[in-house]
């Protein structure tokens, strides 16, 4: 079920790059610094999701040696 909303969620935040273009997004777009911006978010994303899987598996390893089963 929470698959459905992350889908969900991420169809509404594609959608939202096919509307119209404001100001900023065409110098960067004419300038291909666009690229840039992207790597940056992507690379912070990349980070934050890799961050919180490492924490995730210490978690478990702790919980682990807390209450072995």
């Amino acid at each position: 079920m929470s698959i459905r909303y992350l889908l969900g969620f991420l169809l509404v935040l594609l959608s939202t790059g096919v509307q119209a273009a404001n100001p900023v997004q065409d110098f960067f777009q004419s300038t291909g610094k666009i690229y840039v911006v992207f790597a940056v978010i992507l690379s912070i994303f990349v980070g934050i999701i890799l961050f919180l899987v490492r924490i995730e598996r210490k978690i478990n390893r702790l919980e682990n040696q807390i209450n072995p089963s």
